[in-house]
């Protein structure tokens, strides 16, 4: 079986990345993320600030063709081939990125040192993936007390983990 859901494993959503502008469609940008050329991106017009103060940029206020622009991973579509990613590119996305916990829907801060995590869901029974964002307390509570093991490391992932003496990595 081969697995297309594998491609861009390296990317989290609310990474910032780096971007080129390819195309300028009527909804929004066709993107190329800088590392993953063979997946595509795209912008949604939404998801580009408008100097004009419009909700959602006018095509005039898109960056242009050829541009290299910072963005933040939004969503990636790991569901059904082709793998896709989206992207923001607003300013207030690029200091904080925030989604909805799958949990309890308040906004997870998805940006390095945020309260949330990406949770892919995948099977052996084929390919495609799915993924939420959620609060690490959300997530870690919902799991059972005798799970100890995988609350710890629903707290851990992605930060500095404290020493373990079973381990051998005791702090000096």
């Amino acid at each position: 079986m081969r697995r297309f859901d594998s491609v861009c494993g390296d990317l989290i959503v609310g990474t910032t990345v780096r971007a080129t502008i390819i195309s300028h469609e009527r909804w929004g940008l066709i993107a190329e993320v800088l590392g993953h050329e063979t997946v595509g991106a795209s912008v949604d017009g939404r998801c580009i600030d408008s100097p004009s103060g419009s909700p959602r940029a006018l095509p005039e206020e898109y960056p242009p063709v050829g541009k290299q622009v910072d963005a933040v991973v939004q969503e990636i579509d790991r569901y059904h081939p082709p793998v896709w990613i989206r992207l923001t590119t607003r300013a207030a996305d690029l200091r904080e990125f925030s989604w909805p916990c799958g949990c309890c829907g308040e906004p997870a801060v998805l940006s390095p040192g945020g309260d949330g995590v990406t949770v892919d869901v995948r099977s052996t029974d084929g390919p495609g993936c799915a993924s939420f964002a959620a609060h690490r307390a959300c997530l870690a509570d919902r799991l059972k007390t005798e799970f100890n093991g995988d609350r710890a490391r629903v707290n851990a992932v992605g930060r500095d983990q404290p020493p373990n003496p079973a381990l051998g990595n005791q702090s000096p």
